[in-house]
């Protein structure tokens, strides 16, 4: 069930956007970065808890927060909150603001191999090669051709 309130406050943050939010924001938005669908200011509760994520995508399931100054002496807080995130199978990535305004490039290269990490790998191929499942021909001591 939705919480009123904290969808409230999740718009109105969306509207009061800081200035690296908004940057990496644009990157984000509309699967503009790797086909993946971003929410900005997400709200992810449960009856215990209550968070807004900065970024947070379901396929893969990745929260982006960005850390700034009202973020200095919160490592409790953060701790608690990551837990929870990864409690409810998010992988949590943090950046800080400082780094989002100087190197957006590599920010998005870092966001770039997690989500390849995080994506379902490819399956595995039998050792056979794909004719396994052919009748396979095999030959003789004497050179004799056979199927089997």
């Amino acid at each position: 069930m939705r919480d009123p309130e904290l969808t409230k406050r999740a718009k109105a943050m969306r509207r009061e956007r800081t200035e690296p939010e908004t940057r990496l924001w644009l990157q984000l938005r509309a699967k503009r970065f790797e086909q993946v669908k971003f929410r900005n200011q997400k709200v992810i509760h449960d009856e215990q808890h209550r968070y807004i994520v900065d970024f947070a995508a379901n396929d893969p399931k990745l929260a982006i927060e960005l850390d700034g100054g009202t973020h200095a002496g919160s490592g409790g807080y953060d701790a608690i909150r990551t837990r929870f995130l990864e409690s409810k199978g998010y992988r949590v990535i943090r950046y800080s603001n400082v780094e989002v305004m100087e190197n957006i490039d590599g920010v998005l290269l870092h966001l770039t191999s997690v989500i390849d990490e995080m994506r379902s790998p490819l399956p595995t191929l039998s050792p056979e090669g794909e004719r396994a499942n052919e009748r396979q021909i095999s030959f003789s001591p004497s050179g004799e051709r056979g199927m089997q």
